[in-house]
């Protein structure tokens, strides 16, 4: 926990938790957190200048009869669906060059270790229109380059555009150097998209494709949506038309029920893949989500070996990749 005392000046900060980990605890955490004020989900942001200021002027309502006074000065907003597109249009930027633009919210693959549908709510995408309006502006300001981001990016749709004819509309936009995305799925993945990547002047030539498992078994109980066999073709496809592409991926290791033999699968298709680089994870329970229903079986100790084991498997290949570039 945390204690919040007096600034130099005599201020006292106001402290409040945004994002997933709200959305999931709500005003649980005042429980946990004493000292936070306000408590906001993904969907609410939007109501954070009207809350500070509410709690700047102590206009909070006390607690009623029986509640306790835990809750007495504290705001929790958690509930919203969607978030007014006008945040999205604020014009402010962490980066000198760069600007991240949210094309879509939430999902609905409902990967069963995910909690993202829970917390952030189905898959829903922006307007078209108003994507590239937010990109106009930022260019507009100086910046030159732009990564869109979604849980699944190229599940993207708006009417008859889907995220290939997204990609394309940005090779219009005038003063805009470069273009990338985070992340894809493998199941809404497919050559023409690939083709987009590699004839677009701005795209970046790099993909990041989550494997997650090696193991058909796993991927099922993972409610994936595709085989190790079809994983593998889909990254040929992706090398055979973006000629020296970047390839980076997940895993996840000691997923409930991971056998020896499921993780040996794992390690030899991150071997025949051979990424540029990937993000690998020991698997840990997550509220709400259907494998948390499953045992977690796999001892820690044997998480922290198999994970030992693909990153060193990894680190070696990303090594070799970067010594044939220089």
């Amino acid at each position: 926990g945390f204690k919040k005392g007096r600034s130099p000046s005599g201020t006292v900060p106001i402290i409040g938790i945004v994002g997933c980990m709200a959305k999931n605890y709500a005003q649980k955490l005042f429980e946990r957190c004493p000292d936070v004020d306000f408590v906001v989900g993904p969907q609410d942001i939007d109501k954070i200048p009207d809350i500070l200021s509410r709690l700047s002027q102590n206009k909070v309502q006390s607690p009623k009869n029986g509640e306790s006074s835990l809750f007495e000065r504290k705001i929790w907003e958690v509930d919203g669906d969607i978030r007014p597109d006008e945040i999205y249009h604020n014009r402010f930027y962490q980066d000198k060059e760069h600007a991240y633009l949210v094309i879509s919210e939430g999902c609905s693959n409902f990967c069963s270790y995910c909690v993202v549908p829970y917390v952030r709510g189905g898959l829903r995408h922006r307007e078209c229109g108003n994507i590239l309006q937010e990109a106009e502006e930022a260019v507009a300001t100086g910046l030159t380059k732009i990564t869109l981001l979604g849980q699944n990016v190229n599940a993207y749709k708006d009417g008859d555009i889907n995220f290939t004819r997204l990609l394309q509309s940005f090779d219009k936009i005038e003063g805009l150097k470069q273009l990338n995305f985070f992340t894809s799925h493998p199941k809404d993945a497919n050559p023409d998209f690939f083709k987009v990547i590699r004839d677009s002047e701005k795209l970046v030539k790099s993909l990041h494709l989550p494997l997650q498992s090696g193991s058909d078994r796993i991927l099922k109980l993972m409610n994936r949506g595709y085989s190790a066999k079809e994983y593998l073709a889909l990254i040929d496809s992706y090398r055979k038309i973006v000629k020296g592409g970047s390839l980076t991926s997940d895993i996840i290791v000691g997923f409930p029920s991971e056998s020896v033999d499921d993780f040996n699968r794992t390690y030899e298709l991150v071997k025949k893949a051979e990424f540029n680089a990937a993000y690998i994870f020991k698997y840990s329970p997550r509220p709400h989500t259907e494998a948390l229903k499953m045992a977690d079986d796999v001892e820690k100790g044997e998480k922290e070996k198999r994970h030992s084991r693909i990153l060193e498997l990894q680190r070696g290949i990303s090594n070799k990749k970067n010594t044939k570039r220089k």
